[in-house]
C-alpha cells in the first residue's frame, strides 16, 4: 500500500488518522499490522503511539503548522501596545505631525518617529487590522444632493469624459473643498472597530483654515491649505499648482460652487482648454443641472 503523507492532510483528518492508530494499538493490533492498515509508515505509527502512552488523547491533537502567532513581527508586543494608545488618545496634528485623521500612512509615519521602523502600508494596515481598528465613515450626507441626479451624471455623461481623457493621455482628478477647524471633528479616521472616536479638547480659539484637493481615479491625491477666504483667484493659484505637479492634461470634476463658475476661472479654463500637454481642460463649460453637492464638470 502507498504510504500517506501527512502534509497534504487538514489538521482534522490527520487528528482522526492518529486515533485511528491509537485504536487499533488499544485492540492490542501488532504495530507492523496497523501500518499496514491504515497505510501509514512506521515512524508515523510509533511516535504516535509513543505520544499517547506518555501523554494520553490530548497528546495526539495536531499543533498548528506554520510559524508560531506572532513570529517575524517587526513590532515587539509593548511596541504594539504603546502605538495602540497613541491612536485612541491622540490625532495626528496634536503630535505635530502631516496628517489630521490617522490612516495607514498616519500610522507609518508615528512608528517610524517612536521607534525608528519603516514599515510598508500594506503591514501596517494587517497589523491595524489584528488590532481591531477600522477606517471609520462619516454617517453626514449633504442634504443638498440629488442622489438620482448624480447617478444619472455617472451613466450619461461621465463615460464620454472617461473614454476623452483615455485618448488624449489625460488624467480625471475628481475635486472639492473643505473647512478646517481647530473644533472640527467630522473625517475619517481609525479607531478600534465599534468605538467611535472622540474629539479630546481643543483650544478655545477657534482657528479655520481652508483646503482644496483632488483624487484621481488611480487614487493619487493633490491638496493645498489656504489660510485667507477660498475664491476665483485661489483657486486658479491651485489649478496652476496641479496641472504643474500632473505633468499632462487634467479633466477636473467638481461640484456647482459659485467659484467654479466665476468669469475669471472660465476664462483662465478656456485659455489652456485646447493644449496638448501640461493644461487644464474642461468639459462642459455649461453649468450641470445636478445641485449644489451634486457632480459637475467645470
Amino acid at each position: 500500500m502507498e504510504k500517506e503523507d501527512a502534509r497534504n492532510q487538514t489538521l482534522e483528518q490527520l487528528h482522526e488518522r492518529r486515533k485511528q492508530v491509537v485504536r487499533l494499538h488499544k485492540k492490542t493490533i501488532k504495530i507492523m499490522k496497523i501500518v499496514e492498515v491504515t497505510g501509514l509508515s512506521y515512524p508515523t505509527v510509533r511516535a504516535m503511539i509513543d505520544l499517547f502512552e506518555t501523554g494520553g488523547w490530548t497528546a495526539i491533537q495536531p499543533s498548528r503548522r506554520g510559524r508560531p502567532r506572532g513570529d517575524g513581527r517587526v513590532l515587539s508586543p509593548a511596541q504594539e501596545d504603546a502605538i495602540q494608545r497613541i491612536i485612541i488618545d491622540k490625532r495626528p496634528e496634536q503630535l505635530k505631525m502631516d496628517f489630521f485623521l490617522w490612516s495607514r500612512a498616519a500610522v507609518g509615519q508615528l512608528i517610524e518617529q517612536e521607534y525608528g521602523i519603516k514599515l510598508q502600508v500594506r503591514s501596517i494596515g494587517k497589523y491595524l487590522a489584528r488590532w481591531g481598528f477600522t477606517p471609520q465613515r462619516p454617517i453626514k450626507r449633504a442634504y443638498e444632493q440629488n442622489p438620482e441626479a448624480v447617478q444619472a451624471w455617472l451613466q450619461g455623461e461621465y463615460p464620454g469624459i472617461e473614454q476623452r481623457a483615455k485618448r488624449e493621455g489625460a488624467e480625471i482628478h475628481w475635486g472639492d473643498e473643505t473647512a478646517l477647524t481647530n473644533t472640527d471633528v467630522r473625517g475619517r479616521s481609525y479607531a478600534p472597530a465599534g468605538k467611535t472616536p472622540v474629539a479630546l479638547a481643543v483650544g478655545g480659539t477657534r482657528q479655520k483654515l481652508s483646503m482644496i484637493a483632488t483624487v484621481t481615479n488611480q487614487g493619487k491625491t493633490r491638496w493645498m491649505i489656504i489660510e485667507e477666504a477660498f475664491d476665483a483667484d485661489k483657486f486658479i493659484e491651485f489649478l496652476q499648482a496641479l496641472i504643474k505637479d500632473a505633468g499632462k492634461k487634467v479633466f477636473l470634476i467638481l461640484d456647482n460652487l459659485r467659484g467654479h463658475h466665476s468669469k475669471v476661472v472660465k476664462a483662465w479654463v478656456a485659455e489652456r482648454k485646447e493644449s496638448k500637454s501640461n493644461s487644464f481642460t474642461c468639459p462642459a463649460t455649461a453649468r450641470s443641472s445636478i445641485p449644489k453637492k451634486g457632480l459637475t464638470q467645470t
